[in-house]
């Protein structure tokens, strides 16, 4: 039975200036909180496919990250720690507690990050081609530069107008998606490609996002510090990866799917937004996972 999604807003205020933060409701039951990944073409509205399918269990709210989504933006300084504040005032504002954490991408990493501090604030967590290190930190090895600061500093000024405008060509945007992001090639058509353009072109949408390639939303540095997070968590841990991740990314997820209380499962394909190019996989393999756990905790 399909669920009528409702489109509503959350007005944040921890960040020193009023971000409107979208959201979208849809199915009953117990709450599943969705967040998607972070960057430059990144909104909620990547979970839809996912999000049609778990509402027929959960009443399922997926919302965009601050400084993301396809609305304009106000200017913040955002970083990793901010993102955890939002969470939480997030989660007070659902009233809730949620079932299951669905997270995506760098999402999935300040998530890990949030439950770390949190470590009671979800029955269970989905964690979907988690990524904790920005692309700029990932190609130094997790060594923060000091030109990362003096770039995003270039951003924020009015030529970093112009230069943004270079990097969201229609060129740009395949060539990142087809060499990190979706595994099919063809997957991002004509309509797709018009949706993903919107995103980056919304008022202060530069703003977030040198910040995510320059690492300021990264939850870790190493894996390590990502194993240790997750090892320390009190609830069920889901891990999704499949064999067509970039190489760096994919060494990540394999050395957090061998922590002790991880469930890792490799799905066949898909790449970083394998929950957008692959739903249904997806969400067999989360089902699954909770079906299970509801069986267990039976006896």
């Amino acid at each position: 039975m399909a669920h009528f999604a409702r489109q509503d807003a959350f007005i944040w205020h921890g960040a020193g200036v009023p971000i409107t933060v979208d959201m979208t409701t849809q199915g009953r039951g117990p709450l599943a909180l969705l967040l998607p990944a972070i960057s430059t073409v990144s909104t909620r509205h990547e979970l839809a496919p996912l999000q049609a399918r778990l509402a027929e269990h959960y009443r399922t709210v997926s919302v965009d990250w601050p400084g993301f989504g396809d609305r304009a933006r106000p200017f913040h300084e955002g970083n990793a720690a901010l993102m955890v504040r939002f969470l939480d005032d997030l989660l007070t504002h659902l009233s809730e507690r949620p079932a299951l954490v669905v997270a995506a991408g760098h999402g999935a990493g300040l998530a890990l990050l949030y439950l770390k501090r949190h470590p009671d604030a979800c029955d269970a967590l989905a964690l979907v081609a988690p990524t904790w290190r920005g692309p700029l930190p990932t190609m130094t090895r997790g060594v923060n530069k000091p030109w990362f600061k003096q770039l995003r500093q270039v951003f924020d000024s009015p030529v970093g107008k112009g230069l943004y405008w270079l990097n969201i060509r229609p060129w740009c945007i395949r060539k990142m998606v087809n060499e990190h992001v979706f595994e099919q090639q063809d997957w991002l058509n004509r309509a797709r490609m018009a949706g993903k353009r919107q995103v980056p072109k919304s008022a202060g949408a530069r703003h977030g996002s040198i910040r995510f390639v320059t690492g300021c939303y990264d939850a870790f540095i190493h894996a390590e510090d990502a194993r240790a997070a997750v090892e320390g968590l009190n609830v069920p841990v889901l891990m999704l990866s499949t064999p067509h991740m970039p190489a760096r990314s994919g060494e990540n997820m394999q050395a957090l799917g061998e922590a002790g209380n991880v469930d890792a499962v490799t799905l066949p394909h898909g790449r970083l937004l394998m929950h957008e190019e692959c739903p249904e996989a997806v969400y067999r393999a989360i089902h699954d996972f909770m079906e299970q756990r509801a069986a267990a905790a039976q006896g």
